[in-house]
């Protein structure tokens, strides 16, 4: 008899605990507990800690309340002006209301996936090549904005979203390097022609200084056989001043007037043959007398 009892005791000892380990759930901090009595809500939504519901009755839905990072696969699509790109993207959602994340919407964390892959191929076709590589933050705001319509009614919110990277095809990149290279030739070049212009200008203004003052011309000669004779690897040239060739310009008539009103001289004959002597200009300014066909010299006369 005592043995049947203790028998008795043990099984409903193993009963209820094995109905309080099914009755018992731990709700975390960071979760929220959504009860279901045959299939329909009961009560209020259960807060992190110790949880009691009836086994085989009630069933719980735990929902994490923390903000979820998931990742967008990438989406090929074509932009507004026709370019083939491929993208990706992550978002950044969490549950707000956790009843309507279980009531309104069977599977919240796919519904969310698709619809950002949707929204994602959506915004790829209403913009432009040059939008989607250098305005990426109204394309993340308008992004964040077509997700946010329909999550909220599913207790879901969009917290942010971010393209990730653009891929382009090697053609285009090819393209777009040859027209960056392009652009930076031409800036050069406008660059280079300002130069150009400025220095024309300074060299004008130096020119009309020098104008005036012919010196200057000289000690600017003078400054460039300095700094070309620096570079020991050169023969240099030194041209005669300007000044100096116009000082002989003027000093020729001078040198020419004396000459031109000498009288003339008589050749004599030679006394032997006969024949008159020839005149040859010496480089001393006396003129050797020579006769024709002799190369001795018989006589020299000094010019007047």
């Amino acid at each position: 008899m005592v043995q049947e009892l203790l028998t008795a005791l043990a099984l409903t000892g193993a009963a209820g605990v094995t109905y309080v380990a099914a009755a018992a759930h731990v709700v975390r901090q960071y979760e929220k507990g959504v009860v279901l009595r045959f299939g329909r809500l009961r009560g209020q939504v259960r807060g992190p800690g110790f949880v009691m519901i009836v086994p085989g009755v009630d069933r719980i839905h735990k929902v994490n309340m923390q903000i979820v990072t998931m990742p967008v696969p990438a989406q090929d699509g074509i932009t507004r002006d026709n370019v083939t790109v491929r993208v990706d993207a992550v978002i950044y959602f969490k549950v707000v209301d956790p009843v309507d994340a279980i009531i309104r919407v069977e599977d919240y964390r796919f519904a969310v996936s698709q619809m950002a892959q949707t929204s994602l191929r959506s915004i790829l076709g209403k913009s432009d090549l040059d939008e989607l590589l250098s305005n990426r933050e109204k394309l993340n705001q308008g992004l964040e904005l077509m997700m946010d319509s329909p999550a909220v009614e599913w207790g879901v919110t969009i917290d942010r979203v971010e393209i990730k990277d653009v891929s382009l095809p090697e053609t285009m990149k090819r393209s777009m390097a040859r027209q960056a290279e392009a652009d930076r030739e031409r800036r050069a070049r406008i660059i280079n022609a300002d130069a150009e212009l400025q220095a024309s200008k300074k060299l004008a203004e130096a020119a009309a200084v020098m104008s005036d003052q012919p010196a200057a011309l000289q000690l600017r000669l003078l400054q460039t056989v300095v700094a070309v004779a620096a570079e020991k690897n050169s023969t240099l040239v030194l041209p005669f001043p300007v000044e100096l060739l116009r000082f002989l310009e003027r000093a020729a008539p001078a040198q020419s007037a004396p000459h031109e009103a000498s009288p003339s001289v008589a050749l004599p004959r030679h006394p032997a043959v006969g024949t008159p002597l020839s005149e040859s200009p010496s480089p001393n300014g006396i003129s050797s007398i020579l006769p024709d066909g002799n190369s001795e010299p018989t006589a020299n006369w000094r010019a007047a």
